[in-house]
């Protein structure tokens, strides 16, 4: 049990140590040294990302009875979660400005979910990852719920509500497949369904258990609660929100295609159809929406189906797709909504009420500038270099899949409206009545918007180094 210990889950006991730090310091600290809360995340994520190198990935470690692993797959994306975890904490420092005697609870609530996040990768069985999973659920229905006012709480109730359904469907597709193969370890499961000819029963149970997965991407037929819940977030929750639990959901779910439902003609299909849909509903939204949440949130559902559709035509060349795309994306994310956490107090999110600011703020407005067109795909940004390298992989898996990544281009283009939408106010000139802000950020929001939009710039120009990672990883799961 020690060597267990000591080999995969120092990080994770670390986090949960500063877990119930927090809840100590919300018991015995005054509200009046709110402050501290933000500090005690930040140093409890980065003594994580540091003991990160004591996990033993070469070759896998398998503890517990097999119920977690690692590999140098479940640590990139471990160290990516940590990342995102920590530039979210700096984001945090106005939202606990306004819930003060909150503040630790608050904090300890999204180290819960970034724990959970990281077990999810970890998880070897249906049970661990179920439980992970929920455990990252619950942590962002309060998260989501954290922020003061009706529409935070609706909007935490809609996401319950849609988790709720999508976990019935997860659990009738593991008890099936439970029915078939005895058993619930991903690994002997993978061994079992290989060993036999495919029944329709087993892709059946596939079908329900990835549905129940990817519910949490905001995908059809579970896209409904994105527009709500992005509306009635604050801005530092929905950093959160749009790259943990995606990142978490698409480690686990390469892994599931890869190994123990990977035997399912029909799941491939289903997926891909699922993801053709998604994109289709998502850009065709967001053209007539006005306010920046709102685009964002059907951004991101644009976007997750994109990178569903590389997912499940499973291949080593794809997977490593889906990592590099993943990488680029949390990054381009958090810089949009880490300018949108620095407006957030001076501004509503219509984009018109945008008009005008760059001329007050050049450094600010350009990053963010920056991170819609790397979101939109436009060259010298790594989200360019990305959709490149996604949509290549998709062409290289076969004629019939061509006319799913033709409808993906021609929605690809679509998209450009209104992430344009976005932009053009921002450089437009106000009238001489109209008073534009000076935005006065703190140095932790400069600090995750200029760092985040770098490193979206680098990526996009030297991003050899990033894909042979990306492929290295591939190869080794």
């Amino acid at each position: 049990m020690l060597n267990d210990i000591f080999n995969i889950l120092l990080p994770q006991i670390s986090l949960a140590g500063f877990i119930i730090l927090q809840l100590i310091l919300s018991l015995v600290l005054s509200p009046r040294l709110y402050r501290y809360a933000r500090l005690v995340s930040v140093l409890g994520i980065s003594l994580s990302i540091i003991l990160l190198s004591t996990v033993q990935t070469e070759p896998q470690y398998f503890a517990f009875k097999n119920s977690i692993m690692s590999d140098s797959y479940t640590l990139l994306f471990d160290f990516l979660i940590l990342v995102c975890g920590f530039l979210v904490a700096l984001l945090t420092r106005q939202h606990i400005k306004t819930i003060k005697g909150n503040a630790y609870t608050f904090q300890a609530i999204l180290l819960c979910a970034i724990f959970g996040a990281m077990n999810v990768i970890s998880a070897n069985d249906f049970l661990t990852l179920f439980v992970s999973i929920e455990l990252l659920s619950f942590s962002t229905y309060f998260l989501i719920a954290s922020a003061k006012g009706y529409h935070s709480k609706e909007a935490a109730f809609k996401y319950l509500l849609t988790s709720a359904v999508s976990t019935g469907g997860f659990l009738f597709g593991v008890s099936y497949l439970y029915g078939i193969t005895g058993s619930i370890n991903l690994s002997q499961i993978y061994e079992i369904v290989m060993s036999q000819p495919p029944s329709i029963m087993y892709s059946i149970s596939a079908i329900m258990i990835v549905l129940g997965v990817i519910s949490k991407l905001a995908v059809f037929p579970f896209a409904n609660w994105v527009i709500d819940v992005y509306k009635g977030t604050e801005t530092s929750v929905l950093a959160f929100l749009s790259t943990i639990p995606k990142l978490a959901i698409f480690g686990i779910l390469c892994r599931l295609l890869v190994f123990p439902l990977s035997n399912s003609f029909e799941l491939t299909y289903a997926v891909a159809i699922i993801a053709l849909i998604t994109a289709l509903w998502a850009n065709t939204y967001a053209i007539k929406e006005s306010n920046v949440k709102v685009i964002l949130a059907c951004s991101a559902s644009a976007n997750s189906s994109y990178v569903l559709l590389a997912a499940c035509l499973v291949s080593v060349y794809n997977l490593s797709t889906v990592i590099f795309y993943l990488m680029c994306y949390v990054l381009m994310n958090i810089a949009a909504f880490a300018f949108l956490n620095i407006c957030s107090d001076k501004h509503d999110m219509n984009a018109e009420s945008f008009k005008g600011i760059f001329y007050n703020n050049h450094g600010l407005t350009g990053a963010y500038a920056f991170s819609i067109l790397a979101l939109a795909g436009f060259p010298i940004t790594s989200g360019f270099i990305a959709k490149i390298y996604l949509f290549t992989a998709i062409a290289s898996s076969g004629l019939i899949f061509v006319p799913f990544l033709l409808a993906l281009l021609i929605l690809t283009v679509v998209a450009l409206f209104y992430y344009l939408k976005i932009l053009l106010p921002l450089f437009e000139r106000c009238d001489k009545n109209t008073e534009v802000p000076v935005l006065t950020p703190v140095f932790s929001q400069k600090f995750v918007l200029v760092i985040t939009a770098a490193a979206t710039l680098i990526i996009g120009i030297y991003p050899e180094k990033i894909i042979e990672l990306c492929r290295f990883i591939a190869y080794n799961i």
